[in-house]
C-alpha cells in the first residue's frame, strides 16, 4: 500500500483498536482470491473462519493479507476555504485502513472452532441488552454448523496503517472538510479527523 509519511499510522495500539472496531476484513490470499470475513485480533494473530464449501482453505497456505477498511467518505473541494482564495482544489476521499500481512494456517479442530465462534459471538453480542450465546442453540445444531466451517489463524508479520484524513491540507481547509462531513452526517469520518 502506498503511504505518504503524513498519512502513515504506525502506533500499534491505534492499529489494534482500529482492527477491533472495524472487525470485518477482506482476506486476500496468494491466488488473489478475496473473501470478506469477521475476524478477532489476538496476541499477534487474527482469527476467523470460512465456509467449508469455500475452496480458499484447500488452495492456500502461506502468506495472506487482511485489509480492514474503516470509515471513509468523499470530501468536496467546496468545503475548503482556500477554494475561494485560489480555486486550486480538487475532490478527495478520506479514510482509515489497516493492512495485516502474515502466514495463514487452516484449522479443522472442532474444539478450536467452538472456542472461536463462541469468542466471536461473545465479542459482538456483549453490548446487547440480552446477548445471545452459542450455548443458547441446541448442541446438535451447533455441532452441525461447526462441521460446515474451517477456521484460520493469520500470524501477523507486518501491520501497516493509513489514516488519510486531510492532514496534507491547511488547518482551515481541514476544518472546512470536517464541518462538511458533519453536515452530511459523516460523523464517523469527522470524528477520526478530530483524533488524527
Amino acid at each position: 500500500m502506498y503511504v505518504p509519511d503524513h498519512f502513515r499510522e504506525d502506533r500499534a495500539d491505534v492499529l489494534h483498536q482500529a482492527i477491533r472496531e472495524i472487525a470485518f476484513a477482506t482476506l486476500v490470499t496468494p491466488a488473489l482470491t478475496a473473501n470478506h470475513l469477521p475476524m478477532l485480533l489476538g496476541d499477534g494473530v487474527l482469527r476467523g473462519h470460512v465456509a467449508r464449501a469455500n475452496p480458499v482453505w484447500k488452495d492456500v497456505a502461506g502468506e495472506a493479507l487482511a485489509i480492514f477498511l474503516g470509515p471513509h467518505a468523499y470530501v468536496s473541494p467546496t468545503w475548503y476555504p482556500s477554494k475561494a482564495e485560489t480555486g486550486r482544489v480538487v475532490p478527495t476521499w478520506n479514510y482509515l485502513t489497516v493492512h495485516a500481512r502474515g502466514t495463514i494456517r487452516w484449522i479443522q479442530d472442532a474444539d478450536w472452532l467452538r472456542a472461536h465462534v463462541t469468542a466471536l459471538s461473545n465479542a459482538h453480542e456483549a453490548p446487547r441488552e440480552e446477548p445471545w450465546a452459542v450455548s443458547d442453540a441446541p448442541t446438535s445444531y451447533i455441532d452441525a454448523q461447526l462441521r460446515a466451517i474451517v477456521g484460520f489463524e493469520l500470524s501477523i508479520t507486518t501491520l501497516e496503517g493509513k489514516s488519510k484524513l486531510s492532514q496534507n491540507r491547511t488547518a482551515t481547509d481541514r476544518e472546512g472538510a470536517r464541518v462538511g462531513l458533519l453536515r452530511e452526517g459523516r460523523d464517523d469520518v469527522a470524528c477520526l479527523m478530530d483524533k488524527s
